[in-house]
């Protein structure tokens, strides 16, 4: 019996939208990274992009638990001595709220040639506001 890989033109990409008001990050990009690398389908294969397009709308209204608001620090670095930014997710959220679930989500998408690909078809929305209705999404409850 031969091991079953999926060809390009069978595979059928279905797009989702999911309202991020109070749900909780973590729980939130775990679902996500899986529908977007198509791991909740039986034609998964790990050296193909199976998934399907995700659309994420009140990304600022994202819950996070605990004291993660204030204390959870996103650390980055310019490259240059002396160069580290670190805002804390209250910053984030203040400034770029997509950038929270962004980071969060492409944490769990593996490290290879199709990473782009993958995080592609993630399309953030701060509003409940989207261009999307002409893919007919169909709402995915978390």
């Amino acid at each position: 019996m031969k091991t079953f890989t999926p060809k390009s033109g069978e595979i059928k990409r279905k797009w989702h939208i999911i309202d991020a008001d109070g749900k909780t990050l973590g729980k939130l990009a775990t679902i996500v990274a899986d529908k977007l690398r198509g791991k909740d389908k039986p034609i998964f294969s790990p050296h193909m992009d199976c998934g399907d397009f995700v659309i994420i709308i009140n990304t600022e209204k994202v819950r996070l638990t605990g004291n993660k608001g204030t204390d959870k620090i996103y650390y980055r670095h310019s490259g240059f001595p002396g160069g580290i930014i670190a805002p804390s997710a209250a910053d984030m959220r203040k400034n770029n709220p997509n950038k929270i679930l962004s980071i969060a989500i492409s944490g769990m998408i593996p490290k290879n040639r199709l990473r782009k690909d993958i995080l592609d078809k993630l399309k953030l929305y701060p509003g409940s506001e989207h261009p999307h209705e002409a893919q007919k999404p169909e709402i995915l409850e978390v």
